[in-house]
């Protein structure tokens, strides 16, 4: 670990002489300063550690010595030592563990309505409130992107951007299939009802990461079918894109202009097909990952909200929060923390066995 520290010690020196010499070169700054920030925690916790563990050896050898006082004073210093260089060890492997790419990007959520009819569409939009609630609370911007809303206030689909750093960081965790238990408003004699939606999570990307070539797509306009104003209803602004080699469909019709409908489903059908490829390479190396989403079948399940029990449980971790509305309030951190913990583990994990091969 020592030869990898150095090494990323010696990059960052290089990096700072580098961009003495840019001189008006802003992109080449950029890129540098960009990359020394990547590696800047790495170092600090890298001298930190070779400072102490300069210490503990300067320490052991008074330790040897014939001065009494000093003897005690070396195995106090010790004590405090050896706690603090495990820590910092362990905050190293930490850094020094490649991360996601995607973690620091915008992110696409789509939710849509499972099983359970009215009811699942009523839930999607709850969710998409509680998103939304998490957004404001992690000052983010939220941009819904495509909606497909039902009578009584649901939603059959809905595709929304939320902008902020980490955003993806956080919402990775969220995708995959919801339940909800409870009481419906419809539901005359008080029966509680099982219902499921889906919620998918992509990392926004741009045209040079994944190139969708214009002989791959096939464009339809029409009349928006929602609310606008006359320019809508008049004019052909609503596009439905379909990708021939894989058959996704994207259709945006929220916007005035076709031009900026068209933008934003490309942008869908762009992180869709990254998704995609992204999951490719990792079933290369994990055959036991599973897709995204499920079918939205009762049996399949990420985390479960019972209203009648004011009870959330996150199945993949086994930790439940008693307080629902807070949850539905966009307090969520209590299961995305604890998702993170342990991925990070897993991912020391995977880190270790590397360099064991």
């Amino acid at each position: 670990m020592l030869e990898k520290l150095a090494g990323i010690e010696n990059r960052y020196e290089e990096i700072n002489r580098l961009l003495t010499e840019v001189g008006e070169d802003y992109q080449r700054a950029a890129e540098l300063a960009k990359e020394r920030a990547e590696i800047e925690d790495v170092v600090e916790k890298s001298r930190a550690y070779r400072q102490t563990l300069k210490r503990i050896e300067e320490a052991r050898e008074l330790l040897n010595g014939d001065d009494e006082e000093m003897r005690l004073l070396a195995q106090v210093e010790l004590e405090e030592l050896e706690p603090l260089v495990n820590q910092l060890e362990t905050e190293i492997k930490t850094l020094l563990v490649p991360k996601d790419p995607r973690d620091d990007r915008n992110v696409i959520v789509e939710i849509r309505a499972g099983t359970g009819g009215e009811e699942a569409a009523l839930f999607a939009a709850d969710l998409f409130r509680m998103y939304s609630r998490y957004t404001e609370r992690r000052n983010w911007k939220i941009e819904i992107m495509s909606e497909s809303e039902t009578g009584i206030g649901g939603y059959k689909e809905i595709i929304f951007m939320i902008k902020g750093r980490g955003a993806y960081s956080r919402l990775k965790y969220e995708s995959g299939v919801h339940r909800v238990q409870r009481v419906p408003a419809t539901e005359a004699q008080g029966r509680i009802h099982t219902s499921t939606i889906t919620v998918a999570v992509l990392a926004e990307v741009d045209d040079v990461e994944i190139h969708v070539p214009e002989s791959d797509i096939t464009v339809d306009v029409y009349r928006s079918a929602g609310a606008g104003g006359q320019n809508v209803q008049k004019n052909s602004t609503a596009v439905r894109l379909t990708h021939l080699p894989t058959g996704i469909v994207v259709a945006c019709q929220d916007e005035r202009s076709q031009l900026q409908n068209r933008l934003r489903a490309m942008a869908i059908l762009r992180a869709r097909l990254y998704e995609i490829e992204q999951l490719k390479r990792q079933n290369e190396l994990e055959e036991t990952r599973r897709s995204q989403v499920g079918t939205g079948e009762r049996s399949e399940k990420i985390r479960t909200y019972n209203y009648p029990q004011s009870r959330v449980t996150d199945h993949r971790i086994g930790v439940s929060s008693f307080n629902l509305p807070a949850v539905m309030d966009g307090e969520i951190d209590l299961f995305i923390d604890e998702l993170a913990l342990r991925n990070e583990a897993e991912r020391l994990s995977s880190g270790a066995e590397d360099d064991d091969e």
